[in-house]
């Protein structure tokens, strides 16, 4: 009877045990607060260890409001490169979601909080291609096994292990750009661990989405016949031609001249024309940045930069944020090694990009070499899918989503009409989603899509008109003329 009892203690005290480690989200344990850029509320920070030798790597929890038991959703970061602690701000638009399920944020190694692996690219990447290439190279040098070891399925298996380690049995994945990339190969992967998924700005497994020149091409098509549509923009012109002549007849003296956003000035660093191209093709992720895009252009006809060099200034800041180490190592890997000549060639011809955005990855990748990575023939799978498009996109065009996912048995899709990368925070799509994951089987009734409209264009020096009839000034109609 003794033994008996002291065996019943020594049980209750390991279920109380078990069960507070399986709780871990709910009661903190592990975990300290923190705060980080974006979203205003303390997070639950956790050191997750991995295997593979490889150090600790950060998650970030956004707990749920009101315990439920429905499964966390968890947020995959694009690039590849990017952290997902940088989509914090994302959280503001999911706060419905975060009423009754924790959010999740994991830093895949060599990004972020786990390490950024950014080759000393934290601040400013060099704008002159041959001394990238060398600092690249100079970086690999220094650590090329991290290098080799950084590919998509250490990142997918880094993820099982934080839900493991979390104590989560199903989850859900939020992927924007590359970050689809990741959960779909989850999906391929650990199916049983998914519930569903909300895919944003779709890369499939297949596409070869590094042969970009086209698509961007196709977006500045479609905003230059929103342009055409607008009483203010029509009046800058052919914007598009003056774009092209633009970029094919750049001058070293304009390299040099092109000035500074924040001080007029010329630049430190002189304005290669494939950076310049690279930066109007990086405005068109967002819909804001590219309805200032013609009155910039139209303005540089008249020999006036700084609208342009303010646009520049804007979309920088997002290509900084990449972990370039491992940008590289993702890519090199999995993608540019599967490209061809041909399909370069096909893919840029008659594009203001032109080779602007692939050069640096082709010829990065000769100085960085990392095994190849091969996808398998992605398999059926059943589980609930949405997919999020932007008709704009110059990066991940709606046909992706639409053309290649087959295999996709349950799957619906969202196409936002003038919308560039990333449409999860615009309109009514928060709303979408949250419905969506509330019952995932069920259509959505997707009619506010078509309420999302395009931002005014900018009209001058002072943004865009923001009423019919509204009165210019003397300044603003001298800059439209």
């Amino acid at each position: 009877m003794c033994c008996l009892l002291r065996l019943f203690i020594v049980l209750s005290v390991m279920l109380t045990v078990i069960s507070a480690v399986a709780g871990d989200v709910q009661t903190n344990i592990k975990a300290s607060n923190c705060f980080v850029d974006g979203w205003q509320e303390p997070l639950r920070c956790y050191r997750v260890p991995v295997a593979n030798g490889g150090e600790a790597i950060s998650v970030l929890v956004a707990p749920e409001i009101a315990a439920s038991g429905r499964e966390p959703l968890y947020l995959l970061a694009g690039g590849p490169g990017q952290a997902a602690s940088d989509l914090a701000p994302l959280l503001n638009a999911f706060r419905p979601i975060n009423r009754e399920r924790a959010i999740v944020l994991v830093d895949r190694r060599g990004s972020g909080r786990s390490h950024a692996f950014d080759c000393g690219f934290n601040t400013k990447v060099p704008t002159n291609l041959q001394i990238l290439i060398r600092k690249l190279e100079k970086c690999y040098t220094a650590q090329p096994e991290l290098a080799r070891s950084l590919n998509s399925r250490l990142a997918v298996d880094d993820l099982e292990s934080v839900r493991k380690f979390l104590g989560h049995n199903k989850i859900i994945l939020w992927g924007g750009s590359w970050g689809t990339r990741t959960a779909l190969l989850y999906q391929q992967w650990y199916p049983q661990a998914l519930e569903a998924l909300v895919l944003d700005a779709v890369a499939p497994i297949e596409t070869k989405v590094f042969l970009a020149a086209s698509a961007a091409e196709q977006a500045l098509l479609n905003l230059q016949e929103a342009c055409k549509r607008d009483a203010v923009c029509v009046s800058f012109g052919d914007w598009h031609r003056q774009l092209k002549n633009l970029l094919n007849n750049w001058t070293k003296e304009q390299a040099q001249n092109f000035p500074d956003p924040l001080t007029g000035l010329p630049a430190v660093q002189s304005m290669e024309a494939p950076v310049l191209a690279n930066a109007v093709r990086a405005a068109l992720y967002n819909p804001t940045t590219a309805a200032q895009l013609p009155f910039a252009i139209q303005q540089t006809e008249r020999g006036n930069f700084l609208p342009l060099s303010g646009l520049v200034g804007l979309v920088s800041e997002s290509s900084e944020a990449m972990a370039m180490g491992l940008t590289l190592s993702v890519a090199c890997a999995e993608e540019v090694h599967r490209i061809s000549t041909a399909e370069i060639a096909a893919d840029t011809d008659d594009s203001f990009v032109g080779k602007a955005f692939i050069d640096p990855f082709v010829q990065g990748c000769a100085v960085w070499p990392v095994p190849k990575q091969k996808y398998a023939k992605p398999q059926p799978r059943a589980h609930p899918v949405l997919l999020i498009s932007g008709s704009a996109d110059p990066i991940t065009p709606p046909h992706y989503a639409q053309q290649q996912l087959g295999y996709l048995a349950n799957k619906q899709h969202l196409i936002v009409g003038g919308g560039g990368h990333i449409n999860s925070m615009r309109g009514c799509i928060p709303d979408l989603i949250a419905e969506f994951l509330d019952a995932p089987l069920k259509p959505l009734n997707d009619a506010c899509v078509a309420d999302i409209q395009r931002p005014p264009f900018m009209a001058g020096t002072f943004g865009p008109i923001l009423a019919v009839g509204e009165v210019l000034s003397g300044a603003e109609k001298g800059a439209m003329q």
